[in-house]
Formats: C-alpha cells, structure tokens, sequence
C-alpha cells in the first residue's frame, strides 16, 4: 500500500490524524504528515477512512 499526502493541496484540518492516529500526525504548520515507518500504512484498517476523511482530498491510497 503506498500513501501520498498533496501538500499543496492539504489544509491541516487534521481529519486523517483523527481517523487514523497510528500512521497520520500533524506536522509544525499543522499540515497533514505521516508518522515515521508509516509510509506504507503498516496495515491499520483505518488508513483508507482517513483518506475519505480528508476535505479537500488530499491523502491518496494505491495498491502497490
């Protein structure tokens, strides 16, 4: 599983760190950021919730 997180599109509304707080944080401006060793979601079912969470869609999931 990859996860990609468009910086340019994310506005820190912090959806995905509520959805899936094991893989998504917060980084110092707020922005969306995924948690160090978490870049392939590590397999927490939430993952792809968090991902429709997100307002402005900015987290995407891909079958690798």
């Amino acid at each position: 599983m990859r996860i990609d997180i468009d910086k340019d599109v994310c506005i820190g509304a912090g959806q995905c760190a509520l959805a899936a707080p094991n893989v998504f944080t917060q980084d110092d401006d707020g922005f969306s950021t995924l948690l160090p060793g978490q870049e392939d979601g590590a397999g927490d079912p939430m993952i792809r919730e968090a991902a429709r969470a997100c307002p402005v869609t900015a987290i995407t999931v891909t079958d690798t």
